[in-house]
């Protein structure tokens, strides 16, 4: 059984496209053993709750400075012994130690097909707006594992959404959710549980 945490800062459309998988048998031998947030308010706290799935904040307005709250997400994640860490919408930079304990053991879910529209400063609706801004016909999402660089560790799976004319951030954001967010995470945690992923030499190979 796969022992995941999952990391969420806001509304949690991705944890819940995540627990509905598990419930449908989309994502075999998976659990979701705990959620952590780094927002109070975050609505994937109460979707956690809902679920039965133990939900945490750890807030960095409650500590002293940065290394303090970087320890105590650690400690937090720690404690849940996860064979997998899902970042699903996670506002936070993830600590180097973080990344370095649990080395190809961490995924994020990106709303653009990376290398585009990723990296700093590229979040959210920005994503969105960015795409319309450039003018580029096919936008989509990307799943990758995390390193020590901003959307830049090996890429697991992209999936492609088309851009119309009208659109606007929202309702493009909206589709990149539906049509390829709540696809690939799901997908991409099954093949993982399922023993299909392998990363060589910072290339991500899916084996049958």
């Amino acid at each position: 059984m796969l022992r995941v945490v999952v990391c969420v800062s806001g509304g949690g459309t991705n944890l819940q496209a995540i627990i509905d998988g598990i419930a449908q048998g989309a994502v075999c031998d998976t659990e979701i053993v705990r959620v952590v947030s780094n927002n109070p308010g975050a609505y994937a706290l109460e979707r956690a709750k809902q679920a039965g799935i133990e939900a945490v904040c750890v807030a960095p307005k409650d500590y002293e400075n940065r290394e303090q709250f970087e320890e105590a997400l650690l400690g937090c994640v720690e404690e849940a012994a996860p064979d997998l860490i899902v970042l699903a919408g996670f506002m936070v930079k993830v600590p180097q130690k973080m990344v370095k304990q649990y080395e190809n053991r961490i995924i994020n879910i990106h709303p653009s097909l990376i290398p585009a529209f990723s990296g700093t400063g590229y979040y959210g609706l920005k994503v969105h707006e960015a795409v319309l801004a450039r003018g580029v016909k096919v936008t989509g999402a990307t799943v990758h594992f995390v390193n020590e660089g901003m959307d830049e560790g090996p890429i697991i799976m992209q999936k492609t959404v088309k851009v119309y004319d009208d659109d606007t951030p929202k309702t493009l954001q909206k589709r990149v959710m539906e049509e390829a967010e709540w696809v690939l995470l799901p997908w991409c945690i099954n093949l993982i549980a399922e023993g299909q992923i392998k990363v060589e030499n910072g290339r991500v190979t899916v084996t049958e």
